[in-house]
């Protein structure tokens, strides 16, 4: 693209408004840059400053019979509700007396909004009122700026673009547009999900890969012409050349670029209106700050002694009572760890499990791959000093609640955190430190469990055999209820990380790109630290590149939400579209709730190794009210699957089954297929199997029937015609189908408790299965929507 964007002289132009005092640009500034930026040229403008004489001719230099007037105010944003914006004729007399009149109503009008929206107030008016608050206003009106009149193509709904960069704490810089105009919030609001705003990490993209999402959008669809009495306006050219230019710029006055000279906090133009195929802003604004010191990087590679360790240590181990401590040591040396390569911190009586006891840190010996800490929060910090100090351990896992999530303990854990970041800074990096407030780890290839849940009441931790999936979460009670309640995860790790302390979910998230233990790496995350979700969704992208599946959910989509993530785990929730929009097209399958996650991780571990080429589905149940829901369920604001068509020999085949078990008179081929709860088991199978073997479907979704009489679906029957594991039944049919095919196949049971036995057989053969239809439409299009875009990332 021929494109340049003058750097050097953009930061001039927040040098000069920084020498001012000023974080921010004026309107016309603004318009200045955008010329600077190699995109669209603004509209021609000329300053008024107040109490400048304004002479006939530079009036009349502007081009166009109107002049659009502005008021020009570094506290003024929403120029129009207070009389900051009119258009008039372009005659000296008309200009001047607009002039005038603005510089004399803004600020009454603008100290009648502030007294009915005192919050909205800049802090430099508050306490203010009446005719003391309108001096200050008038004060600070710096004058009017008159911009050239370029009438609109179209003043129709939707033909005006609004286009952003926005510094966010957590992914850095961010693109986004759509909509825009006055209501581009409440379009926002109103339009399904993707349909009025898009929004990409500036460093995961460039204006064609934007582009092709921001043509999903009705804002694409106005601007192109392509609805009912439309015309297209702008070209596909302009628009990327606009986005790239966006994106440079942020790009460059990013807070993760170390040679920033200064970093853009937020630049929008909206609207953007178009006139005669220009792209032409009417307003904008941009403020932007100093680059911040970045912080010193964490030694990662020492996660591999966290997960992976050869000796580990912990502190609070009551001899008494089975404390949290206690737990800990029985859980792991019942995962079958040797006691002989732990050793626990406490000076008095030999431990009566027979594992070493040492008075302190400085008596373990060799350094500690892993140094478990499970006594009081108040405790923490002095034993984060001598864990620096004596260098005993290259990883530490915090276990204690309370640090740094109250005010109260807030500063002493600040303290805390910042002795730890000066230790990356020297020699090897110090240790690295999991938590606090965290469950800890469960790593089956570790061999060790350091969660303080009792055996008795976690059974699933002591399977020998798990399945090659990482699950990390920041709450650890989200994790154990997840896993007790499907414990056929069976992953191989499970990670509290508790509110990140120093090891974020970005850094787990990078070790396990080239895990060979993991191929499906699912996260819960209430937040990310400063700059760390742009960290998780660059590995995200290079994890999915290497052959991983990322499962992630986010909680705190809602208001409500974002406000009870924040008090848990002293994690930030961030900018809910942001994140989901970003982590998506990182390359991560999105669930939309605890369910959800749950099954994707189950479709992943099961199709990890099979094919997804396409969107069409095929659908077999021998209940009519199951086909239909399944054909209800294919079309949703995050996937849009179709039933695909059979090729004439499916059809034939299908036909001659149905013939030969004498249902014709009941069954019509189609898709779904209902093929009448009369339909035993070979029936079921083979219809599966002539789907899988259709080159026309992508995926099989079978409703199993467990109530017809002619099914084997019991595991506790007397009757032989019920038993699932009778031979030739559907659990020897339908596997035998499933090693086949390298396709995605998904059952469903819907029956009560007493099919369970039949549901895990099912699963044991690498059959997902869902109690419901429509959870498995859903949730299994989901996961092929996903996987096809990840086919563009790689």
């Amino acid at each position: 693209m021929n494109l340049t964007v003058a750097y050097e002289p953009i930061t001039e132009l927040l040098r000069n408004a920084y020498a001012e005092g000023r974080q921010f640009l004026y309107e016309y500034e603004v318009y200045n840059l955008l010329s600077l930026s190699g995109s669209e040229t603004p509209p021609k403008c000329s300053f008024i400053p107040r109490n400048a004489r304004l002479a006939d001719e530079e009036v009349m230099a502007m081009p166009g019979d109107k002049a659009v007037l502005k008021i020009v105010s570094p506290t003024i944003i929403h120029k129009t509700e207070v009389g900051g914006v009119r258009i008039v004729p372009k005659t000296p007399d008309k200009v001047r007396s607009a002039v005038r009149r603005m510089l004399s109503e803004v600020p009454e009008r603008y100290a009648e909004w502030i007294e009915r929206h005192p919050s909205g107030a800049p802090k430099s008016y508050r306490g203010l009122e009446g005719a003391a608050l309108q001096n200050a206003i008038a004060s600070d009106l710096k004058g009017v700026l008159q911009v050239q009149f370029m009438p609109p193509d179209s003043e129709a709904f939707g033909n005006e673009l609004i286009v952003g960069l926005r510094r966010t704490r957590e992914f850095g810089m961010v693109i986004s547009a759509g909509l825009g105009g006055t209501d581009t919030e409440l379009y926002a609001e109103r339009f399904r999900k993707g349909q009025a705003i898009v929004a990409a990490l500036t460093a995961m993209t460039d204006g064609e890969t934007f582009f092709r999402l921001f043509r999903q959008t009705v804002s694409y669809r106005k601007l192109a012409g392509l609805t009912r009495g439309q015309r297209r306006i702008v070209t596909d050219d302009q628009l990327i050349e606009c986005f790239e230019s966006f994106i440079r710029m942020g790009n460059h006055f990013s807070p993760d670029n170390p040679d920033a000279p200064f970093v853009i906090d937020e630049l929008e133009i909206n609207p953007f209106a178009f006139t005669d195929y220009l792209m032409v802003p009417l307003d904008g604004m941009c403020k932007f700050s100093l680059p911040e010191k970045e912080p010193t990087a964490r030694p990662v590679a020492r996660i591999g002694n966290l997960l992976h360790p050869e000796r580990i240590g912990i502190i609070g181990v009551s001899a008494k009572r089975r404390n949290f401590g206690r737990t800990i040591l029985e859980n792991i040396i019942g995962s079958g760890f040797d006691k002989y390569r732990i050793v626990i911190l406490h000076d008095g009586e030999p431990d009566p499990s027979g594992v070493r006891c040492v008075p302190d840190l400085r008596s373990v010996g060799e350094p500690l791959d892993l140094f478990i800490v499970a006594v009081g929060a108040e405790h923490v910090p002095g034993l984060v000093d001598e864990v620096l100090e004596t260098g005993a351990a290259r990883s530490v896992m915090l276990i204690p609640g309370g640090l740094g999530e109250t005010e109260e303990s807030k500063e002493i854990a600040a303290r805390m955190i910042e002795r730890i970041r000066e230790a990356h800074g020297k020699g090897d990096g110090g240790p690295v430190f999991l938590g606090a407030n965290c469950m800890g780890v469960i790593s089956r290839p570790g061999n060790y469990d350091t969660w303080f849940i009792p055996a008795e009441k976690l059974q699933a931790a002591r399977r020998t055999s798990w399945r090659r999936t990482a699950i990390v979460s920041q709450s650890g009670a989200f994790l154990l209820n997840r896993f007790s309640q499907a414990p056929e995860m069976s992953p191989a790790y499970l990670i509290s990380m508790g509110n990140q302390t120093d090891l974020t979910l970005g850094d787990m998230m990078r070790h396990f790109i080239s895990s060979d233990e993991a191929d499906v790496i699912a996260v819960y995350a209430e937040g990310f630290k400063d700059l760390d979700g742009l960290r998780f969704a660059q590995a995200v992208r290079e994890a999915v590149r290497n052959g991983k599946q990322v499962i992630f959910y986010k909680a705190g989509r809602t208001p409500e939400g974002k406000n009870a993530t924040s008090g848990h785990t002293a994690s930030l929730a961030g900018d809910y579209m942001v994140c989901e929009n970003c982590i998506r097209q990182a390359g991560a399958i999105m669930a939309r709730n605890f369910t959800e996650f749950q099954e994707l991780i189950l479709l992943a571990e099961a199709f990890r190794n099979d094919a997804v080429n396409g969107k069409r589905l095929g659908a077999v149940s021998g209940a009519g009210f199951e086909a239909v829901g399944m054909a209800d369920s294919i079309q949703s604001d995050e996937y849009s699957m179709s039933l695909g068509a059979y090729a004439e020999s499916t059809r034939s085949a299908m036909q001659s089954c149905i013939n030969e078990k004498h249902l014709d008179k009941l069954v019509t081929i189609a898709n779904p297929l209902d093929i009448n709860p009369g339909a035993d088991d070979e029936v079921h199978a083979h219809m599966a199997e002539l789907m899988l073997n259709d080159e026309g479907i992508d995926a099989v979704v079978i409703g199993l029937d467990p109530h017809s009489p002619v099914t084997h679906t019991l595991a506790e029957t007397d009757v032989e015609a019920f038993r699932m594991n009778a031979p030739g039944g559907i659990l020897e049919r339908l596997s035998a189908v499933r090693e086949r095919f390298r396709k995605p196949l998904v059952a469903v049971v819907d029956g009560g408790a007493q099919f369970e036995p039949f549901r895990n057989a099912l699963r044991e053969r690498n059959i997902p299965v869902f109690p419901v239809c429509d959870r498995a439409i859903a949730t299994l299009s989901l996961y092929m929507e996903a996987r096809l875009m990840v086919k563009g990332l790689v």
